[in-house]
């Protein structure tokens, strides 16, 4: 965490730090419900889907507006199968962005497909519709875009490109639980969607789960057999599948969750609306607020020149601080120089160099929320400080 940074002077003491994420907060909140929850489960004896993943399953694809949702066990196995149901076989290609989570490009190729990268567009940050056409080849078979940090990334160019080259789309809205498009939840858009319901999310399990949703029939009848070996009927394989299922208790949670998504997300928005309004520096930028647009403000990311200056100046004050991501998929030793158009994202290597991830969360105390704006009104100070305390430094080097 960025509290082990170094830094001058005394710190806040460990129970007045303010943390990046407090999923426990709501678990703390919500300890009754979820407990009779689980409590449902027990005393079921199904705990494998059972009625309790059956009743999420209805409950989020109606919550987004599509006819079918498949619980499946994480955001990374639901991007796997969503691809896998498109069509993606082995070396074909699927366009995305270097700029996510690992776990887009390593669903990808587990399939044995191969990753294109386009690079993103600097205020949304999610990919450049712009730029798709340029990597298209023969090969490829689905565009992959990220709704990152909650923004959605614009649809409409993305479903024009993909409808006139014959390509699948399938939506990561790993981090996008109830953002939406003029209204229109994302997930709804391309052929398939995957979701991640990890403990962090807007919308969290306590473990690993995830979902595909689709509006197609066929589709979803291939991501259900696909999560359970290939059965239609048990124990008889139509299909190669594996096992990927969304188990009772974390479904019996998700559907505690639900009714307090919309809620907890508006809550996000007017933290990150109290955040836009203290920042008086042309040093730090903001998430855009884009128009015909709803944020599902997963994660709110600054970007600033002087970043690791304000990593301490955050530090200082108590506040922990995140990078998301601390470096593109295709800077990582895994990928590098491996992954065609990973020579040629300029925007997401500025941008990389760049993030800082502030807290921004639904349980945040209102005294919580106004130290980090403090900490932003106070950061041109703090800023000229930090150049001051730079310079006499770099003047002694040279002169000796």
């Amino acid at each position: 965490m960025n509290a082990t940074r170094r830094t001058t002077g005394p710190l806040p003491l460990q129970s007045d730090w303010i943390p990046i994420a407090d999923p426990g907060a709501e678990v703390r909140a919500l300890r009754s419900s979820i407990q009779e929850a689980i409590d449902t489960v027990l005393s079921g004896g199904t705990y494998i889907l059972g009625e309790e993943t059956a009743a999420f399953e209805r409950e989020w694809a109606a919550y987004l507006g599509v006819r079918h949702c498949m619980g499946v066990a994480s955001g990374t196995d639901a991007i796997a199968l969503a691809l896998r149901a498109v069509g993606v076989q082995l070396g074909d290609e699927v366009v995305t962005v270097s700029h996510t989570a690992v776990a887009t490009v390593a669903a990808i190729e587990t399939l044995g497909a191969v990753p294109v990268f386009v690079d993103i567009d600097p205020v949304t940050r999610c990919i450049n519709p712009d730029l798709i056409p340029r990597v298209l080849s023969s090969r490829t078979k689905a565009l992959l875009p990220v709704h990152l940090y909650g923004q959605p990334a614009p649809m409409e160019p993305i479903l024009a490109i993909a409808d006139s080259h014959g390509l699948a789309v399938v939506e990561d809205c790993a981090q996008a639980h109830g953002a939406a498009i003029a209204g229109r939840k994302v997930g709804t858009f391309g052929h398939a969607a995957a979701f991640s319901f990890y403990p962090t999310k807007n919308l969290g399990a306590l473990g690993d789960a995830g979902a595909v949703v689709t509006d197609d029939e066929s589709l979803a009848e291939r991501v259900r057999e696909m999560r359970q070996y290939g059965w239609r009927e048990r124990y008889i394989s139509h299909v190669t599948g594996g096992n990927s299922r969304l188990d009772e208790l974390q479904a019996a949670i998700l559907r505690v969750k639900l009714p307090h998504l919309d809620r907890r997300n508006e809550h996000r928005r007017r933290i990150a609306t109290r955040y836009r309004q203290a920042i008086h520096c042309t040093e730090l930028t903001a998430p855009a607020v884009i128009a015909g647009t709803t944020h599902a403000m997963h994660l709110f990311v600054l970007e600033c020149d002087a970043r690791s200056a304000l990593e301490e100046s955050f530090l200082r004050g108590g506040v922990r601080t995140a990078r998301h991501y601390p470096m593109p998929v295709h800077r990582q030793p895994a990928y590098a120089g491996r992954i065609r158009g990973g020579d040629c994202l300029p925007v997401t290597e500025r941008l990389a160099d760049h993030i800082l991830t502030l807290p921004c969360f639904p349980e945040q105390r209102e005294d919580q929320i106004e130290r980090v704006c403090e900490l932003l009104r106070a950061w041109p100070d703090a800023l000229l400080q930090a150049h001051d305390a730079v310079i006499p430094h770099r003047s002694a080097r040279i002169g000796r």
